[in-house]
């Protein structure tokens, strides 16, 4: 029997890649408000605790004694080359500013948490857990005068620092240096990995 996979992540990035990957998934909820959780020093910190309170909020169907499934869920960041760290953007106006803080280059780091659960008395206990980090550099350069095209054609809006380098994004990217699918918001060889070392796969 095939293995699915419960992603608590409502980001489209993350849902191609794993549609692209063919890993089987549902959508589910999680009701994490990342405003609580404030920003630590480091973009390493800041998208490691952010995923595993992703984690801790996620809302999971009952199951019955016994019975196991497989959680994950994300988070993505932006850093900029004056330190400071991004999100998604609030409005236009923050994604032009992202925009054109990005230019000549930036960092985004990329977490995950991967559960295996398990339902025993009437709840489920986490039987196994990974948790990764990749992070990736990047130079994409938009000009002033393509900034409207891009945010109206490319997933911008919905990106950690208004940052699509896929699909019509991808003739800005000049650079890339380390893990692609961790730019565009999961980084797929090390969740594959994780996957295969929780027992997702049935190989």
């Amino acid at each position: 029997m095939e293995n699915i996979l419960y992603l608590g992540s409502k980001s489209q990035a993350r849902q191609r890649l794993l549609k692209d990957a063919q890993i089987p998934f549902v959508l589910v909820t999680q009701d994490a408000d990342e405003s609580k959780c404030g920003i630590p020093a480091s973009l390493q910190e800041s998208v490691e605790k952010i995923a595993v309170y992703k984690m801790e909020h996620v809302i999971l169907h009952e199951g019955k004694e016994g019975d196991t499934c497989f959680v994950l869920t994300a988070d993505t960041l932006s850093q900029h080359n004056d330190g400071s760290l991004s999100g998604k953007p609030k409005n236009r106006s923050d994604a032009i500013e992202m925009i054109k803080a990005a230019r000549g280059g930036a960092r985004v780091g990329t977490s995950f948490c991967l559960d295996r659960r398990v339902w025993r008395t009437n709840e489920w206990t986490v039987f196994k857990r990974i948790q990764g980090y990749v992070d990736a550099e990047y130079d994409l350069d938009i000009p002033d005068e393509w900034i409207d095209i891009y945010l109206e054609k490319s997933f911008s809006a919905t990106s950690s620092g208004a940052i699509a380098i896929e699909v019509y994004g991808a003739q800005f990217l000049k650079t890339v240096n380390g893990s692609h699918s961790t730019i565009v918001g999961l980084p797929m060889f090390e969740v594959r990995e994780a996957l295969q070392k929780i027992g997702f796969f049935n190989l």
